[in-house]
């Protein structure tokens, strides 16, 4: 094995990740925190965020952010933070022989931040903002458009940035509330990984995450059912292409389903021999390029494709997704198609053991939800599926019954695009 794993659990309740990869000449120290947009309100919408941002205005000990920032900097990293749906994450590489320096200023960051400027933050983000809508004010992201239709009435449904509406309204009582909230020992997982020593980290991790108020962990509303497909939402906006998104409720990482789905997954889209690239892109020219991914949270996952097109080509394109997954759930894969992607699995699973963050993102944060499994493991449940296995997860997910369309774009061809989706033909019908 290239790296040890160590996880330890201070006496406050804190979590800590060691990851031990000596043959390395870098480190990457991180803090994932169970808070997003799912942890919000209609009416504080965007405070997770807001908040990230907050962060970098400064802390007690380190109120200059330019001399924040610097000191980072001078050891070889810089200070990044994102906030996703469920989980936000605090980060820095740095060079393996100043993870006091890193950890000093992301604790007093994460344990004393100023919460200051809110009023240049709140105008920041809501420059930000723009990037997601029309000059109507109107969503045209196609995540969030795709999120609204899978989890209806439901906090996964939020924007993580919050809508213009709460952003503007929110208050700074509101700020400290969800910090006082979520910040606390059971939500946090601390993490280092790279050329790392587990006793260091756990020394310093101690000494500079001290003022962390013991709390428990953030509680999560279960996501209701999609509503029954298929199921197209469209929004009209003058683009020279059609951006289309389809979306498949699956289930979460650790569901049994879940290594069929994830050699699905590469079957679909795992370079230009992948049946989709190869069936749209290659041979026929309807798309540039199309994508297919997995998305997963503690309770539910998603399957989703996604290509953009000619606005006259959306129909054509989407049809032949309907083929391509059709084949999948009609007629197990050649034994050879699935070693490759098994080999390929297990390749891309050794490479990431080369990347601090990678393997900081697997081992702690997915400590936030659940005990991670090691890679090993999840190789070998990759390897043990079979081709009549994966037929069936491709046939139980991929049905017609469970299919969402989204669209942005010209009204050109939507017409023809809402008969393909309608029909859906080549899909399974639900067992």
């Amino acid at each position: 094995m290239s790296f040890t794993y160590h996880r330890d659990v201070l006496p406050n309740g804190l979590r800590v990740v060691t990851i031990e990869t000596p043959h390395l000449h870098t480190a990457l120290l991180a803090v994932y925190v169970r808070t997003g947009s799912r942890h919000e309100s209609v009416h504080s919408n965007g405070v997770s965020h807001f908040l990230e941002h907050l962060f970098f205005r400064g802390s007690e000990g380190w109120p200059d952010t330019v001399r924040m920032n610097s000191a980072v900097e001078e050891v070889g990293g810089n200070l990044n933070g994102v906030t996703t749906r469920d989980h936000g994450y605090y980060y820095t590489p740095l060079h393996p022989a100043h993870l006091d320096v890193g950890l000093a200023i992301l604790g007093d960051m994460l344990t004393r931040p100023r919460l200051t400027d809110m009023e240049v933050e709140r105008s920041i983000i809501l420059e930000e903002m723009l990037d997601e809508v029309d000059d109507k004010g109107r969503d045209i992201d196609i995540d969030n458009l795709s999120k609204r239709l899978l989890f209806p009435d439901h906090p996964l449904s939020f924007k993580i940035a919050g809508t213009r509406e709460s952003v503007s309204a929110l208050t700074h009582a509101q700020v400290l509330e969800h910090f006082a909230r979520h910040y606390v020992t059971g939500n946090l997982v601390v993490s280092a990984a790279g050329r790392v020593k587990r006793d260091e980290v756990l020394a310093l991790v101690e000494r500079h995450f001290a003022h962390l108020p013991q709390g428990p962990e953030s509680l999560d509303i279960p996501p209701p059912l999609t509503p029954r497909g298929p199921r197209l939402h469209v929004v009209t906006h003058d683009e020279a292409q059609t951006e289309f998104r389809l979306s498949f409720r699956t289930v979460p990482e650790h569901h049994p389903d879940w290594p069929a789905l994830q050699l699905l997954r590469r079957f679909l889209d795992d370079g230009l021999s992948s049946r989709l690239p190869f069936e749209i892109v290659e041979k026929r020219g309807l798309a540039y390029s199309v994508h297919a991914s997995l998305e997963a949270f503690h309770d539910a996952g998603i399957f989703e494709i996604e290509a953009a097109s000619a606005p006259e080509r959306a129909s054509l394109v989407v049809g032949e997704m309907f083929r391509v997954l059709g084949e999948l759930a009609q007629s197990p894969v050649a034994e050879e198609e699935l070693a490759r992607a098994k080999r390929r699995h297990r390749m891309l699973l050794e490479f990431s053991q080369d990347s601090p963050g990678e393997l900081s993102g697997w081992f702690a944060g997915t400590e936030l939800f659940r005990r991670p499994e090691s890679f090993g493991l999840r190789a070998d449940l990759v390897d043990a599926a079979s081709a009549i296995q994966v037929r069936d997860v491709a046939r139980r997910y991929f049905a017609r019954d469970n299919l969402t369309v989204v669209a942005v774009g010209q009204r050109k061809g939507i017409k023809a695009l809402e008969k393909v989706v309608e029909n859906a033909e080549g899909l399974p019908s639900a067992t």
